[in-house]
């Protein structure tokens, strides 16, 4: 992996802290039970600085005439390295890294007063750790008792993740090209979940396809946790037990992606467990995929975030119309809000380091307006939940459609290819 993204993200930042310290933390280890962890995963604004996957790390970017980036990371040690795998240490991480210098971890306490000193502003993820919070506030009064030496501490104290969500919501040429791989990657997981799925596996059967998929390409697990909903399951929007029988007959919905280098795949496909749709699913899944298209045709560079929203709302409405879920004025009914009962969620959102990512979805009361490099999912769903007004042919059919997508200079580019049509999904299913 080239550094090179990371050492020119560092070097903006440190543009913008001016002649302020700017300080980030990795993501801590997590005990599990007894001395078991769970898999260590770095934080992602730490991980979109440096590229450094070891936990007990922090950088510290000091601005002003002469600014530097360091690193603080664990020493190397020969017995821990047998037990838990290599480290680089200091020395060794500088050079990789591309930082100006690197310390032990062990000194980072000592050291951080004397970084702040005469400083004007201190950035860090103000309130988001207790821990972290108290031990920066242990720094600035170190410094503040040696007000009489005539040594001053920051005076101003700003949210660094402010910044960094800006930053990370424009995506660069390598964070595309790592994301593209990540989609081609969770693409493959569902194309191969759809060939093996049969009447009577049961949802976690197909979880696990997924999961050889994605490891056996080289990515290093899954994004989050799966969602492998078989009929009415579908309908409840978090559903991840994934324990039941698929039945045939039924649909079943899969909300599944990737995690490479960091970077996450976020694709939803839905498909009748037998291969072939009924009349009834089908009618539902061509709405769906219809609001789909609508949306992904409202994003471009200039359109603000929820164009895509309101478009997939419009033709779900329509469509809940044609199937006599929903009577009445189709702008009438989207204003007061009944199609919320079959359609509850927004059609999309950031997607990059973390699944559901940094960048604020508004700018004072005005929806952010969509520039190229911005990444988003589109996923409009129907979920028809059994009740006394819905037909027996269309009660616990639930479909959701997500791709990822994102913003070019002159529209929008869907970089997810599972199979997503009747044709192809029929034809990638077909058993003869």
């Amino acid at each position: 992996m080239s550094h090179a993204p990371h050492i020119a993200r560092r070097r903006q930042l440190l543009k913008t802290i001016a002649d302020g310290v700017a300080i980030i933390p990795t993501a801590p280890e997590v005990v599990r039970n007894r001395d078991a962890h769970y898999p260590y995963r770095f934080d992602s604004y730490f991980w979109y600085l440096s590229g450094f996957a070891e936990p007990e790390a922090v950088i510290v970017l000091v601005g002003g005439k002469r600014p530097k980036s360091i690193l603080f990371c664990r020493d190397k040690h020969e017995e821990r390295e047998i037990w838990d795998g290599y480290r680089y240490g200091p020395k060794a991480a500088k050079t990789a890294f591309g930082f100006d210098a690197a310390y032990s971890i062990e000194q980072f306490d000592q050291k951080l007063p004397e970084l702040l000193v005469d400083r004007d502003t201190l950035w860090h993820a103000v309130g988001h750790d207790e821990a972290w919070d108290a031990r920066i506030a242990r720094a600035l009064n170190a410094v503040r008792a040696q007000a009489r030496a005539g040594k001053r501490a920051p005076r101003a104290i700003h949210d660094l993740r402010a910044e960094l969500d800006a930053m990370r919501l424009i995506k660069d040429a390598s964070e595309l090209a790592t994301m593209q791989r990540a989609a081609d990657i969770a693409s493959a997981g569902h194309l191969r979940a759809m060939r093996a799925c049969r009447p009577g596996l049961a949802e976690y059967a197909l979880e696990a396809e997924l999961s050889y998929e994605f490891r056996r390409q080289g990515a290093a697990g899954h994004a989050y946790t799966p969602i492998v909903a078989g009929g009415s399951n579908a309908c409840v929007l978090h559903y991840v037990e994934n324990n039941k029988p698929l039945a045939d007959g039924s649909l079943v919905l899969i909300d599944a992606g990737c995690e490479v280098e960091g970077y996450a795949a976020d694709i939803t496909r839905s498909f009748p467990v037998n291969g072939r749709f009924s009349a009834a699913q089908k009618d539902v899944y061509e709405i769906v995929l219809a609001a789909q298209a609508a949306a992904i045709a409202a994003t471009a560079p200039g359109r603000h975030f929820m164009e895509a929203h309101d478009a997939a709302v419009r033709v779900l409405t329509r469509g809940l119309i044609d199937l006599k879920l929903l009577a009445g004025d189709l702008d009438n009914l989207i204003e007061k809000g009944d199609f919320r009962r079959f359609y509850m969620h927004r059609t999309g959102h950031w997607l990059g380091l973390d699944v559901h990512d940094a960048g604020e979805y508004k700018a004072g009361e005005q929806w952010t307006v969509l520039q190229p490099g911005m990444t988003i999912t589109v996923e409009p769903g129907l979920y028809l939940r059994p009740a006394a007004d819905v037909p027996a042919a269309l009660a616990g059919i639930g479909i959701r459609i997500e791709d990822d997508v994102r913003v070019t200079a002159d529209g929008c580019a869907v970089y997810t290819t599972a199979p997503k049509t009747v044709a192809e999904i029929e034809a990638v299913m077909r058993h003869d």
